[in-house]
């Protein structure tokens, strides 16, 4: 199936691991030319030495960004950058920021702020700008890799899954709002997928409950429906898709990724 992704330019926020670096990985091999953008400059140099096997020519084609998506004047600097250095963002697939997961009676008012900025507004400060600019130029695909807490609340993610929520919301509208004018945005939901950040969590639940990592991994396995948590490139090949021409009907859709772990319709 050709995605019709070849020389097309995909700028990935929180590109230098994790769910981001996968997805970078997947547009390289599909012909793409990927900017990475995280806050940490050695980290993202590690990114791009790490993408060399996803093809030949893949130094060639990877550019790295270090730049606080928080602050949204960074931001909007950040995309007049990357399309100077390397013409106009086709394709931009948010994966960057986290909240931190707090127990209620520990939530305050700056928690909650700090949430949406970790994860709201990181995505806000770039998608605000380069929607603009997809619409003047009559095309353009967002693809927002955002979280099932955003539909599920769990007590202990109340406020980055608020911040999920509304990322989902701001998605569905921007989609509708942009239609006409050729750009198309969609939201990818995953559960748990293996990445670093999950591997930290998996560290502390072992030593909160006495056990070892392995045996922590084995019941965080056992607890997905499909006897396993998800791989960062599972997560991507779908991100990978419905930025792709054959996906050129889909936008606004909300793509739960979570392993069937909450069978709901809704």
């Amino acid at each position: 199936m050709d995605l019709e992704l070849a020389g097309k330019h995909v700028l990935v926020t929180g590109g230098s691991k994790g769910i981001g670096l996968a997805c970078a990985r997947g547009f390289l091999q599909a012909g793409a030319r990927v900017s990475l953008v995280a806050r940490n400059e050695q980290t993202l140099g590690s990114a791009a030495l790490s993408l060399a096997d996803a093809r030949p020519d893949a130094e060639r084609l990877v550019a790295t960004y270090a730049c606080d998506l928080g602050d949204p004047q960074a931001a909007v600097q950040l995309v007049e950058r990357v399309e100077q250095a390397h013409g106009p963002v086709d394709i931009l697939v948010n994966s960057a920021g986290a909240a931190r997961r707090s127990p209620p009676d520990e939530l305050d008012a700056a928690k909650w702020h700090a949430a949406m900025q970790a994860k709201y507004f990181t995505y806000i400060h770039v998608m605000d700008p380069l929607v603009k600019r997809m619409a003047a130029r009559g095309a353009g695909v967002i693809v927002n890799v955002v979280g099932a807490g955003g539909k599920v609340a769990s007590p202990i993610h109340l406020a980055g899954g608020a911040a999920n929520a509304a990322l989902m919301l701001a998605s569905a509208g921007l989609a509708n709002a942009y239609a006409a004018r050729g750009v198309r945005v969609n939201v990818v939901n995953p559960g748990p997928v293996v990445t670093d950040r999950l591997q930290e969590g998996l560290l502390a639940d072992a030593r909160l409950q006495g056990i070892s990592p392995e045996e922590a991994r084995k019941r965080a396995d056992a607890r997905q429906p499909l006897g396993r948590l998800a791989e960062a490139r599972e997560i991507a090949d779908a991100v990978v898709f419905l930025a792709s021409a054959r996906a050129s009907y889909v936008t606004g859709a909300v793509l739960a990724m979570d392993g069937a772990a909450v069978p709901t319709v809704i």
